[in-house]
């Protein structure tokens, strides 16, 4: 498909139906999402394969790859927003002065966490869940994901880019080079290799270095409309400033992932290897699930920008209201699958652990309790967000792995045991689904909202 001038491409945004355009750019976007998804399953699969405490590990891991993932998604949607608007404006070049200042500063800020933590690499590991045994694994994980950070942090801010300008084909393509190869590469360095779960870092690590630099290439091309140049890094610090605010609600949302996932592991693992490894594994597959739901929300969002930015509300209201039908659809059916085949899915990862199988199955029946209200919630906080209503958009990013999940994770488990670990995550997503509800109608109704669009 030929590329659009930048004429056509306005044209393309503002005037194509919604549910034509939201569907074109979440289909790329969620089949990136499905492949990143079925690389973070297939490495489970692969580690699992070398014990109960090495699945374990990899959990715990999730923790500091949450973290990077939350500073470089957090900056990538904070610019990402930006861009959409600036192309809506008709203002290419502000468009790539929030790209390459967001570029940079992904990457400085990706290098010095990776820094730190390969400095404290035994203690953080111990803070954020690792027993005696996983230790070993765990810290043989971590070394590569830590070196990798500053491209794994980068690489988010070419992805949402791409998505930001409606090329999330593209977008697709730079992710699906780098977790293919990893689903390759897994096999080779854990076994054939002999490297244990430090094959599979590595894997990843080569992986993410192959997806950046196809991405990166895009946005060195001199024909393409989103350049990264180091004379477009911007020298005010209110641009940073901009993009931190508007990104907020990311790294609240990714960053108490990192956190939630810290406390699930430490209250985990006072139930055993085995405990930590049914509740990593029931989450790597719910995740599955949601992935795809951010997908869809990703294809609405530039859409939402976009047209806000061109004065078309009408436009972004119709297009919330299709993505959340269709959200809610998929969640749905994955509700039924996911229920009715809970054991073989937990099996196909730990077989010969009876434990885990159990233990993962009743907990992921129980987030499938609430998973048909997840993409409602998703799809509030993605439109606050995108459309620059940070305060209300980190409030609620902060809701479901947060506020609501903190409180209790640290409070259930001592009245329920194991079962209070297995419904923390449930109730604090059915809770945000319910505070969700009022942001809507105010963003819809208020002067201060949606409506304020309308006044030009």
């Amino acid at each position: 498909m030929a590329k659009l001038t930048d004429e056509q491409q306005y044209i393309r945004m503002t005037e194509t139906p919604v549910s034509r355009l939201v569907t074109s750019l979440a289909v790329p976007t969620v089949a990136g999402m499905l492949v990143s998804s079925i690389y973070n399953i297939t490495d489970t699969f692969f580690v699992s394969q070398l014990g109960t405490s090495a699945s374990a590990a990899v959990g715990v891991v999730f923790s500091i790859q949450s973290l990077i993932q939350a500073v470089g998604f957090s900056i990538a949607m904070g610019s990402g927003s930006m861009v959409s608007r600036r192309l809506g404006q008709k203002d290419n070049e502000g468009a790539c002065r929030f790209v390459s200042s967001a570029f940079l500063m992904a990457f400085v800020c990706g290098a010095l966490l990776g820094l730190l933590g390969l400095v404290f690499l035994e203690p953080v590991m111990r803070v954020l869940g690792s027993t005696e045994t996983m230790l070993p694994y765990s810290c043989a994980y971590a070394r590569y994901i830590l070196a990798t950070a500053p491209i794994f942090a980068a690489s988010f801010v070419l992805n949402v880019a791409m998505k930001s300008q409606g090329r999330a084909t593209l977008s697709m393509l730079g992710m699906m080079a780098g977790n293919l190869l990893n689903v390759v590469l897994d096999p080779l360095f854990i076994f054939t290799f002999d490297m244990g779960t430090s094959g599979a870092a590595l894997a990843t690590a080569v992986s993410q270095c192959v997806s950046f630099l196809a991405l990166l290439w895009c946005f060195l091309k001199k024909q393409d409309t989103l350049h990264i140049r180091w004379k477009f890094v911007s020298r005010n610090a209110h641009d940073y400033v901009t993009i931190v605010r508007v990104g907020s609600p990311t790294l609240c949302r990714q960053g108490c992932g990192s956190i939630a996932s810290a406390l699930l592991n430490n209250r985990a693992k006072a139930f055993g290897d085995a405990a930590v490894a049914a509740m990593s594994i029931a989450n790597r597959v719910y995740n599955v699930v949601r992935s795809i739901l951010v997908g869809i929300g990703q294809g609405f969002q530039p859409v939402a920008g976009f047209n806000y930015g061109a004065k078309k509300p009408q436009r972004v209201k119709d297009a919330f209201r299709f993505t959340v039908v269709l959200g809610s659809g998929v969640a749905v059916l994955a509700t039924v699958v996911l229920a009715l085949s809970a054991p073989q899915l937990m099996a196909i990862f730990r077989r010969d652990d009876p434990e885990v199988i159990r233990m993962g199955s009743q907990a992921l029946r129980m987030l499938c309790v609430v998973l048909p209200l997840l993409g409602y919630s998703t799809y509030v906080n993605q439109m606050l967000q995108c459309l620059g209503r940070s305060g209300q958009a980190t409030f609620l990013a902060s809701c479901r792995q947060g506020t609501l999940y903190v409180p209790l994770i640290l409070v259930l488990p001592a009245i329920l045991g194991l079962t209070g670990i297995q419904l923390t995550q449930p109730i604090a997503d059915g809770l945000t689904f319910l505070v969700s509800i009022p942001f809507h109608i105010w963003f819809f109704r208020s002067p201060k909202g949606l409506k304020q669009c309308e006044k030009g």
